[in-house]
């Protein structure tokens, strides 16, 4: 089974606007870089019910950091023809090139050799970064803005996430999370 929560929140007060879950059988065999394909069809399910048009789409997934260059936040994105942008909380592909300054709103470039696929963002003073990514119709220095504009003082994980989070009561295998602006 898989289990999606997508919240949307106004933007940038970050109050709750709409909210969404949706649970279904997985009916694609996991394959190592192509999750999305698993836990897609269950967040475009969860997407169905909301009553608010998102204006961006921050996923707790990969977007072109991925080995495909096809993570979630890039194949769900294109799939609705929405902004999107990959925030994941670990390194899935990629590398640092420069150490990361502890400050927060700093941030190195994630490469896969000389391109760049995603910045390893520091989104609280000395904290572990959040891996973002593009995922579809957003260049990545706006994709790093809107990330930090969605995490509150004091906090690693934007509000997008904790509130999918609780919203799905943890126990899941993927969370789609919207902002409206």
């Amino acid at each position: 089974m898989a289990r999606a929560a997508v919240v949307i929140l106004s933007y940038p007060d970050l109050e709750l606007v709409d909210q969404s879950t949706a649970e279904q059988p997985i009916s694609f065999p996991y394959i190592p870089g192509l999750l999305s394909f698993c836990e897609g069809p269950v967040v475009i399910e969860a997407f169905k019910s909301l009553k608010t048009e998102p204006d961006l789409i921050i996923f707790d997934s990969q977007g072109l950091a991925h080995p495909r260059r096809l993570g979630l936040a890039s194949h769900i994105g294109v799939i609705l023809d929405k902004p999107s942008i990959g925030c994941a909380k670990s390194r899935l592909f990629g590398r640092v090139r420069e150490r990361l300054p502890s400050a927060k709103g700093s941030f190195v470039y994630l490469y896969d050799r000389d391109e760049i696929i995603g910045a390893a963002v520091r989104s609280r003073d000395e904290t572990d970064p959040l891996y973002v990514s593009i995922g579809h119709k957003i260049n990545l220095l706006a994709a790093i803005s809107s990330v930090l504009g969605c995490v509150e003082a004091g906090e690693r994980l934007s509000k997008t996430t904790i509130l999918a989070h609780r919203l799905a009561g943890m126990a899941v295998s993927v969370i789609g999370l919207v902002i409206v602006k």
